[in-house]
């Protein structure tokens, strides 16, 4: 990449609207750790470093996809079940090779269908996760593997089904790790910033990688995870991107390693990651979860299995799985599973918050989705055919919660000059009483499900509004308020 004179250039970009307006994205992990699909069965991943810091998350790690670094931690509960299952000498490179068989003639429109069906306007597609397996035929090949991908070009039929259907894609790439390629073993606190490689060749490797994608695929979404080299020109890898798709948006996830190593040897980052792991306890808790620090810039941030509590200024993405991992793992049991009530009340309220929400699936190698995970992105296509115009398109409103007078809670998005007014579950009384909202005389309302109009009146110091004698079955109710709708003062 050539130099450039630095982040300047993208000071004052805006947001592109497409990305502001669609609010709901599929993530696909998908690769050789498909096949052994496994991982340890936690309540969830923030708990786990929030009670026992980066040790014991890297030791019990949900995510399957990190199946190459945890079978290779001893005594862990994926290196048990490795040695149990398969033998403590199966390389993981068998998982490639057989993944490369199966996901040759897998039916990659199951995926793009899925997404639709769900009512998402992207999907993000993992092109190469930490374990170095590319899913496209890759003209760079890896330094120490050789042709290590897939020699299918999943990634470019993937795209074609998705755009088939009217969605854009986004492409996922690991560029702050590939253990291959250092032989990287992640146990403690240092590991996680040591195993970022920044030597010429990797540089040389991933930024051709990157621009190998950028020209093949066009991708709407660049999505890179972890970290960057730090002596990449990253300000012109941005600088190439933006050029070839001006409307296109870049995560968060690019800070470059120098800016956390400093001078600092590997010997003192071990020390200070020990220390860290021995204080953990006694950190504040905001300090103790998973988190990534932005690069300086970037379209969105993208907090992962964590919810923000009020409305961001700036736009975010929250990111996490249909289940406890990204990519498919047997080990999950049905109650892992989010439930569709869960999912499409999670959509209300990052929405509601100034949010997208990126929901994550994990095909099996031939492309099929596991039924346990399709049930509740259906569910919530289901309710988006009905109430998707109190979603896409919206804004957040003034606040973004609230409590009815019954106690159900309630999201508020904006349309226009419309308030969305969501509740969280099916309100207990014919009346939903919203405290401290205020109405114009001749505000009207209307049920979105069914376009039935309803009464509305401002009573001094509450709106109510009267709902049908039975409402459809649906975990999420919308009631648009037309006119001028404040909070009272």
């Amino acid at each position: 990449m050539s130099q450039s004179p630095g982040w300047a250039r993208f000071a004052g970009r805006e947001l592109p609207t497409w990305y502001d307006d669609v609010k709901l994205g599929v993530f696909v992990h998908w690769g050789p750790y498909s096949v052994p699909r496994w991982a340890p069965r936690v309540p969830d991943i923030q708990r786990l470093i929030r009670d026992g810091g980066p040790r014991r998350m890297l030791r019990e790690n949900p995510y399957s996809e990190w199946y190459l670094n945890s079978m290779r931690i001893p005594g862990s509960p994926t290196a048990e079940h490795h040695a149990r299952t398969y033998g403590a000498d199966h390389p993981y490179e068998r998982f490639a090779e057989e993944f490369g068989r199966e996901s040759a003639d897998a039916h990659v429109e199951q995926i793009a269908e899925l997404a639709a069906a769900a009512g998402a306007g992207y999907v993000v597609l993992t092109t190469k996760h930490h374990d170095g397996y590319t899913l496209w035929p890759s003209a760079h090949p890896h330094p120490r593997l050789g042709r290590y991908g897939s020699e299918r070009d999943l990634i470019g039929d993937l795209y074609d089904a998705v755009r088939a259907r009217g969605m854009r894609t986004g492409l996922y790439y690991s560029g702050g790790y590939d253990w291959p390629y250092n032989d990287a073993l992640l146990t403690g606190p240092a590991d996680m910033l040591l195993a970022m490689p920044d030597d010429p060749t990797y540089v040389r490797y991933v930024e051709g990688h990157v621009r190998e994608l950028v020209e093949r695929y066009r991708p709407s979404v660049l999505w890179n995870d972890i970290g960057w080299p730090a002596s990449s020109d990253l300000p012109a890898v941005f600088a190439e991107y933006y050029a070839a798709v001006p409307d296109g948006v870049v995560n968060d996830r690019w800070a470059r390693a120098d800016s956390k190593r400093g001078c600092a040897s590997e010997a003192v980052l071990r020390g200070l990651g020990g220390l860290v792991q021995l204080a953990w306890r006694w950190l504040p808790k905001d300090s103790r979860e998973l988190a990534f620090r932005p690069s300086p810039h970037h379209d969105f941030t993208t907090p992962e299995y964590s919810r923000l509590d009020e409305i961001a200024e700036d736009k975010w993405e929250a990111v996490r799985g249909v289940g406890h991992s990204f990519a498919a793992n047997r080990n999950e049991d049905p109650a892992d599973i989010i439930t569709a009530r869960e999912l499409i009340h999670m959509l209300v309220d990052v929405v509601s918050k100034n949010g997208n929400l990126l929901i994550g699936v994990g095909p099996l190698p031939d492309g099929s989705v596991p039924a346990e995970q399709q049930a509740p992105l259906r569910a919530l296509g289901g309710w988006l055919h009905e109430n998707g115009s109190a979603v896409r398109g919206s804004r957040p409103w003034l606040i973004p919660s609230a409590v009815a007078g019954d106690g159900t809670p309630v999201r508020f998005t904006r349309t226009s000059g419309d308030v969305n007014v969501i509740t969280l579950g099916t309100p207990t009384s014919t009346e939903l009483v919203l405290p401290g909202l205020t109405a114009s005389p001749g505000a009207r309302a209307q049920l979105v499900s069914t376009g039935q109009s309803l009464e509305v009146s401002d009573r001094g110091d509450t709106l109510c509004v009267r709902l049908p004698g039975r409402l459809p079955v649906s975990p999420a109710h919308v009631v648009r308020l037309s006119g001028e709708i404040g909070l009272r003062r």
